[in-house]
């Protein structure tokens, strides 16, 4: 390639790096719809709770406000950061062991006394952190992938490690969340049936055994197959979020008035805040909630199946699919489908980690769209997810060569 095109093209990549019009605006317009959706539920799950806590009924909202701007700073970082900055060996690295490190500090200080008892919550920032140096593990590994010693094996020690930290501590739904999403990058990165099933099967097992350690693991369980049966047999979350939906009818009762929040719902403003929502906005304010989020997510995955090259693509997929899992959980839960996780809302929840590392991972998605090689008119070949399944396996092409 010669000196003068090569020239022409960085400058092209650079036009477009630094003009706005390139940003997935359905995106960021999804985003502020729930940004705003989320203010209205943590004003109405939280005045009660404010005033009881703080004697003053705006604290909290305050307070999430606060962690908002935070977040809108955090994403206003990242899309303008180059993503491909964060395939730097160093950089993925260095941001592993600082996790690393505030996961420990947790174990040492405890909860109560730890960071863990603060508006920062390191397991939140695992998730994000996890996405990152999986994407540009696995897109240095190429076809040493599917070799069992240079890539299950050492894939499933950093995913592992990460995931017992967060179960000591202890969370399980978010060491689940952990090896889920790795999972799912794991796949996307081209593994085979074989190696999938393989890591199921161990998981599976991990499960198996952190259950019976932990008592409330296994009520849990319990509870969930007995809400199967009989809905009248669940939980009492599940219970009291089945009457929430069942008085919220079509439209609600209005926003603010519902009764739930006030005594049956435990947690309202963060893990049953959707339940809230059936409540005081009915089917219809559930479904246009749910409708957001499933903009979210396609355009999360538009932006992952037209990324420039492997990183980008396995990046703005395990973000976007960590966004979308966060919201199956949660939603599952309060239908009683799934068994009980303490996984918020992202961007409804009350709460400063999760908003403001889903902020920043939205700001990171939006600077993945900001490579969008369908706009560069230089691009003759683009790079995709292929989502077929050639040889029973998912592949994630390469960005191709230049003709």
């Amino acid at each position: 390639m010669s000196s003068e095109r090569r020239q022409t093209e960085n400058a092209a990549g650079a036009r477009m790096t630094a003009s706005p019009a390139h940003v997935d605006w359905p995106l960021l317009l999804a985003t502020g719809a729930l940004l705003v959706f989320g203010m209205m539920m943590v004003y109405s799950t939280t005045f009660d709770l404010s005033y009881y806590w703080y004697d003053n009924r705006s604290t909290m909202f305050v307070k999430h406000m606060w962690h908002m701007a935070a977040g809108l700073v955090a994403l206003a970082v990242c899309v303008r950061l180059d993503y491909q900055k964060l395939r730097i060996s160093a950089v993925a690295v260095g941001m592993m062991l600082l996790t690393l490190v505030g996961l420990v500090l947790v174990l040492i200080f405890g909860i109560d006394r730890g960071l863990h008892a603060g508006s920062y919550q390191p397991s939140e920032l695992a998730k994000l952190v996890i996405i990152i140096y999986l994407a540009v593990w696995l897109a240095s590994k190429k076809e040493t992938l599917r070799d069992f010693w240079h890539g299950m094996a050492p894939f499933a020690v950093v995913v592992g490690l990460v995931a017992g930290l967060i179960v000591l501590q202890p969370d399980i739904s978010a060491a689940a969340t952990v090896l889920v999403i790795g999972g799912l990058m794991f796949f996307l990165a081209g593994a085979d049936m074989l190696q999938l099933g393989g890591a199921l099967v161990i998981a599976a097992l991990a499960g198996r055994i952190v259950i019976q350690f932990y008592a409330t693991g296994q009520q849990r369980i319990e509870e969930y197959i007995a809400g199967l049966r009989d809905i009248t047999e669940g939980s009492w979350h599940v219970l009291q979020a089945t009457v929430a939906f069942v008085d919220g009818g079509i439209f609600g009762v209005g926003l603010g008035a519902g009764n739930g929040k006030f005594a049956y719902l435990p947690v309202p403003h963060t893990d049953s805040v959707f339940a809230v929502v059936g409540e005081e906005l009915g089917l219809v304010g559930s479904l246009a909630l749910v409708a957001l989020f499933v903009m979210l997510s396609w355009r999360g995955m538009r932006i992952a199946a037209h990324a420039d090259d492997t990183f980008g693509q396995l990046l703005a997929g395990g973000l976007t699919g960590w966004i979308a899992l966060e919201v199956l959980i949660n939603v599952g839960v309060i239908l009683g489908v799934l068994p009980f996780a303490g996984n918020a809302l992202p961007l409804i929840s009350y709460g400063g980690s999760s908003l403001v590392v889903m902020l920043a991972a939205i700001g990171i998605l939006l600077s993945v769209s900001r490579h969008d090689p369908d706009d560069r008119p230089d691009r003759e070949k683009r790079a995709n997810i292929d989502l077929r399944r050639w040889n029973r396996r998912a592949r994630l092409s390469g960005t191709g060569g230049r003709r």
